[in-house]
């Protein structure tokens, strides 16, 4: 998925010199190939963050498109107020990619995971938050990010899981993504990571309809509420807070819409206990396949 990014982005800055990558001092064999090919339209802008966002807010303002590269434990927690104020209160065009989502450095301990991003950005007017699943799906929402006149936040979970699609999804802005069907009265939507795991769990489950969202805001309220309608129970997965992310707004919309039961499985209200492999820290947090399939069972007994 990592891979699928920095093409897209080397691609963009290759026919468009408007576009800038800006980065906090990381240097990652991600971004050689960037370097190479667009040396001019390339930034370290150091251990700064928050002035990294400030200056990438001046180069929009000025005509450029600016991406902001960081683990979304700093891209955008540490620099909340400039997303705030110098992008999305000036309603500009910065691009926000926010990488190791969830628990994904999860040997680092709970100052490098991230599972509160979606929640402090949902509230923030004039940006949208993207969370693709595999590489097909980060492509096709660089698509969207660049289309995109303002403010997007492009959340980068695990980066190495099997891929979900088999070609490039054509979904637009908001749209939630069909990954399978199904005839049960319970479905499953997932974001990120945790598409796979519904993957898993509907094939242990027989016949569970499973849907992608990498469009988390905004989200298309007439194709969730039509997903509701169809079922008695969705639940949703994903590796963040079960406070103000993918559930969280699914239940905002079904609650108004609908009279479909919602059940957030995410991490809850807890940081992470111990340091560990990303497998560890995922059963921490009820997270895993075994442990979803549980409470499900639970849910449906």
């Amino acid at each position: 998925m990592r891979n699928a990014f920095s093409n897209a982005l080397i691609n963009a800055a290759k026919s468009d010199p408007r576009v800038i990558l800006m980065t906090g001092d990381h240097g990652y064999a991600l971004f050689d190939e960037f370097r190479q090919q667009c040396p001019e339209q390339y930034i370290n802008a150091g251990v700064a963050e928050q002035n990294m966002v400030g200056v990438a807010a001046g180069l929009a303002k000025s005509g450029f498109r600016p991406f902001v590269y960081g683990l979304s434990a700093f891209v955008p927690i540490r620099v909340l107020e400039q997303i705030k104020l110098d992008v999305c209160y000036e309603q500009l065009p910065v691009i926000l990619v926010g990488d190791g989502a969830g628990v994904v450095y999860s040997s680092l301990g709970s100052s490098h995971q991230s599972t509160e991003d979606i929640a402090a950005l949902r509230a923030i007017p004039h940006i949208a938050i993207l969370s693709p699943a595999d590489s097909y799906e980060m492509t096709q929402c660089m698509n969207l990010a660049l289309e995109a006149n303002q403010a997007v936040y492009l959340r980068i979970g695990k980066a190495d899981l099997h891929p979900i699609h088999s070609c490039l999804p054509d979904f637009p802005l908001g749209d939630l993504s069909q990954i399978k069907q199904g005839n049960s009265k319970m479905c499953l939507v997932a974001t990120g990571s945790m598409v796979k795991t519904a993957m898993d769990l509907s094939e242990r489950f027989g016949d569970l309809e499973v849907w992608s969202v990498p469009c988390i805001k905004p989200m298309n309220v007439s194709q969730v509420v039509s997903i509701a309608k169809r079922h008695e129970l969705i639940v949703v997965l994903e590796e963040h807070s079960i406070y103000g992310g993918v559930g969280s707004a699914i239940a905002e919309i079904t609650s108004e819409l609908s009279q479909t039961r919602v059940c957030r499985i995410g991490i809850q209200d807890k940081f992470s206990r111990f340091c560990g492999s990303y497998q560890y820290l995922m059963k921490e947090h009820h997270l895993d396949t075994e442990s979803i399939f549980k409470r499900i069972n639970k849910l449906n007994s």
